[in-house]
């Protein structure tokens, strides 16, 4: 169900603690972790607590914790020190998602090109 923890979920596992992260932030909604297949210098995943498929259905079902998401890119920008930074939230395997719970990823720390790929 959606909200719900699901046992098969890693992202569920990390918030849990079940699974170890290289935490960056932690707020009563979020958390934010080091990816572990970096794809720029800084690359951070935002996560929900609760579990949602993905950015669109956390938005629908609960706007204002996609909202505390969206903050908490900013935070983690500013902690990292970034003046400019890439978020990206990839919805479905076309476009790149391979964890299904919602999760924003701040890129940073080098030049990004355009378009992204």
């Amino acid at each position: 169900m959606a909200g719900e923890p699901q046992a098969d979920c890693l992202f569920c596992k990390i918030v849990a603690g079940e699974v170890p992260a290289t935490l960056v932030r932690e707020t009563e909604t979020t958390v934010a972790f080091r990816d572990i297949n970096p794809q720029a210098p800084t690359h951070v995943l935002v996560i929900p607590r609760v579990h949602h498929r993905d950015g669109a259905a956390l938005a629908a079902a609960e706007p204002q914790i996609a909202a505390d998401v969206l903050r908490e890119t900013a935070e983690v920008a500013a902690e990292e020190k970034l003046d400019s930074y890439r978020v990206v939230f990839n919805t479905g395997s076309g476009a790149g998602q391979t964890v299904f719970h919602a999760h924003a990823h701040v890129l940073g720390g080098r030049g990004l090109q355009w378009p992204p790929g």
